[in-house]
């Protein structure tokens, strides 16, 4: 029993470890910037960030009045250890909420904190209410845990902006959520996230590792993502479409087990090829679903990865074009036939092809 609880307290030791990192201020700034109209009169929450650190409560906090929010609540999670043989509980959970008011910090100190019962974890009772009086939440969740947040966020059906691992968008949950139009992409990804601060005891890996001006640590993974359900202008922007798959069919190789073709890069998607296409999951981050329909997620038929020759490209989103669904539509002979005998203005007859709403 001993060993086992040895075993258990080092896994969790380990996860905490691997879910520390901080977002810097100028990445919260730079993707907020394309939400402001979202906030106004709202209650923001910050549900795994320290108040008295997180840059998250430090850019609210500070752009209070500007962007006209109601309240703004963080809260933070600490982890209750307990000795295996002195079993001591440590420092409790706290939150704190600020409503712009004079005499109110903006950057609290131990005696402005007030102290959960339990841990704060997100999913604790205590946060949860907290939640529930909160209009959007804002925050960097640990990654481990990211599916966790993510289903609570839609269980208690909150708007949402949070930040996390660019694989989280091969999970099916996620995944699920993305092609229900649910949730999307933000405006930055990868290289757009320039990195995240992390404790002493972090290794600092990748070529980008460094320490700012503050002395705080960074890593930039550049493999990172904002999650949302704010809309933005990005994801009502076209794909522009220049290649095409008529007379370069050599180009756009078939699957083995879908009826489709594969696209290597969103900007090869052609624009007059009306059935499935493979593309990269980067697509997502250019996602019109006004131009786009999502179809389904890496698997052929057979519930096998998508393959060419025997081979499987990585993940693939199988996607169709909808413009070309809606503007030129097959039509039978039948109908060929009645449309011709309706549609016949001034002795010219219109072309067979015409918008699905003739």
């Amino acid at each position: 029993m001993a060993r086992n609880a040895t075993n258990e307290l080092l896994r969790k030791a380990k996860k905490s470890k691997s879910d520390e990192f901080y977002t810097q201020l100028s990445d919260i700034e730079s993707e907020l910037q394309h939400y402001r109209s979202h906030f106004e009169n709202k209650v923001v929450y910050c549900n795994c960030d320290d108040p008295r650190i997180s840059n998250f409560f430090k850019y609210f906090a500070s752009n209070f009045k500007k962007l006209g929010l109601k309240k703004l609540i963080a809260a933070c999670f600490r982890e209750q250890l307990r000795d295996l043989f002195n079993r001591i509980d440590d420092e409790n959970g706290f939150f704190y909420e600020y409503t712009g008011t004079d005499g109110e910090k903006e950057k609290p100190s131990l005696t402005d904190i007030v102290y959960f019962n339990g841990d704060g974890d997100f999913r604790s009772s205590e946060s949860i209410e907290l939640l529930k009086q909160s209009d959007i939440i804002v925050t960097n969740p640990p990654f481990s845990l990211f599916r966790e947040h993510v289903a609570q966020l839609i269980k208690y059906d909150k708007k949402f902006l949070i930040i996390g691992n660019i694989n989280a968008i091969t999970y099916k949950e996620i995944f699920k959520l993305i092609k229900e139009n649910k949730a999307w992409l933000g405006i930055n990804l990868g290289r757009g996230i320039s990195g995240f601060i992390v404790p002493e005891h972090y290794e600092l890996y990748g070529t980008e590792a460094r320490t700012d001006s503050l002395g705080n640590r960074i890593v930039s993974p550049n493999n990172c993502l904002w999650l949302t359900n704010l809309d933005t202008f990005k994801r009502h922007e076209d794909i522009a479409l220049t290649k095409k798959y008529f007379g370069n069919e050599d180009e756009y190789p078939r699957y083995d087990n879908y009826d489709g073709i594969n696209v290597n890069k969103t900007q090869d998607i052609p624009s007059d090829y009306k059935g499935v296409m493979g593309v990269p999951i980067t697509f997502l981050h250019r996602f019109n679903p006004n131009q786009f329909e999502i179809i389904r997620f890496r698997k052929g038929n057979d519930e096998k990865d998508l393959s060419i020759n025997g081979k499987c490209p990585y993940f693939r989103i199988l996607i169709k074009n909808k413009r070309i669904q809606t503007e030129c539509v097959d039509l039978t002979e039948k109908e060929k036939t009645m449309y011709n005998e309706v549609l016949c203005l001034d002795d010219r007859i219109r072309p067979a092809c015409q918008p699905a709403n003739w």
